[in-house]
């Protein structure tokens, strides 16, 4: 019996044998939807702890409100992140290439410019740098052949130490009152970063399940010689997939300039782990050729939930810290695991 490892598809017993109540509920939180069912429980699980210990606080629609704008732009980054992950890659850069476009899109020619403008200039000004600094990351690991590790390693420092260069190390205040009026703003009470998330997440499904694009990062991602040998070019898609991610870091920069006021190179402080994280938990491969957009939506509002809840009950960060990393522990444990049943690599 073949068993497939994409999101689409399901995943039999070991054996191919699926007879017996226990091997029909394992192959059915194997697959992509026992998956997001696991997922969905787990987001449920939280919200009953957090209504326990926090009661009313928990539950009411500010504070909704705040998990959702909180889990947003972690959520952009790691939808991008997805598609790189999925594609049998990694970037360590995300949070500094924030840091950087948030800087860049900030300072004084650029506000400038916007004022006499359109404010429309520090957005596009943060999507074009995050994009570049993707561009530069995917030539670098598909042509010049160098390790994602070693690459996205390199530009984490150098985005960084770029930032803190053009800020002088400085807070640079955003003056654009439009800019902060339209992205830091609501329509019908619904915050506008919630709604970019929500608009990111759907567009990320579609072209990763629903395009030739999607299925060719599966197939990328599965067995990159295969995937060359089918047609594809494994090295100009690969680049794609890290200009994506780097696109999707612009559009966070751009959220957290409206949700702060302010861009600073101390901006996307970990966020390269929070984003890992969260697509891991979701189900998607560190080995690539699996991804999913709705389990890394999962992901994202279960550690984002997880924080809120530790918050409410005025839990120290280091508490908090513990309990990702065991969560991301035994996410990946439970990959290991479900990957061995379908002989399929870890």
């Amino acid at each position: 019996m073949t068993i497939a490892s994409d999101e689409r598809t399901g995943a039999g017993a070991p054996g191919g044998h699926t007879d017996g109540p226990l091997s029909r509920v394992t192959a059915m939180f194997s697959g992509p939807a026992g998956r997001n069912l696991g997922l969905v429980f787990a987001l449920l699980l939280l919200c009953v702890v957090g209504v326990i210990t926090a009661g009313d606080r928990f539950v009411s629609f500010d504070n909704l409100m705040t998990i959702l704008r909180l889990a947003s732009v972690i959520g952009v980054v790691s939808v991008g992140m997805t598609f790189v992950i999925t594609g049998g890659g990694i970037d360590l850069s995300v949070g500094a290439i924030v840091a950087l476009s948030s800087v860049w899109a900030s300072t004084l020619a650029t506000q400038t410019l916007a004022t006499d403008t359109h404010w429309i200039v520090m957005v596009t000004t943060a999507l074009v740098v995050g994009a570049g600094c993707g561009l530069v990351n995917g030539a670098l690991i598909a042509y010049g052949r160098m390790a994602a590790f070693i690459v996205t390693l390199a530009m984490m420092a150098g985005a960084r130490g770029l930032a803190e260069i053009i800020a002088q190390k400085r807070t640079q205040v955003v003056t654009v009152s439009d800019f902060i009026d339209v992205i830091g703003g609501r329509v019908l009470g619904i915050p506008v970063l919630v709604i970019i998330f929500a608009v990111v997440a759907v567009a990320g499904w579609i072209l990763l399940n629903r395009t030739t694009f999607g299925r060719r990062t599966l197939a990328v991602g599965g067995n990159p010689e295969a995937a060359r040998l089918a047609g594809i070019n494994v090295k100009r898609h690969t680049t794609l997939l890290y200009v994506i991610v780097g696109v999707a870091c612009g559009l966070a920069a751009v959220m957290l300039l409206a949700r702060t006021t302010a861009g600073t190179s101390t901006h996307g402080m970990l966020y390269e782990l929070d984003a890992i994280a969260a697509v891991v938990i979701g189900g998607t491969l560190l080995s690539g050729g699996r991804g999913t957009i709705v389990g890394t939506v999962f992901g994202v509002l279960i550690f984002t939930t997880l924080t809120n809840v530790f918050t409410l009950n005025n839990l120290d960060t280091s508490t908090q810290a513990v309990a990702k990393g065991v969560i991301i522990v035994v996410a990946v444990l439970l990959q290991q695991r479900v990957a061995a049943r379908n002989g399929s690599p870890p």
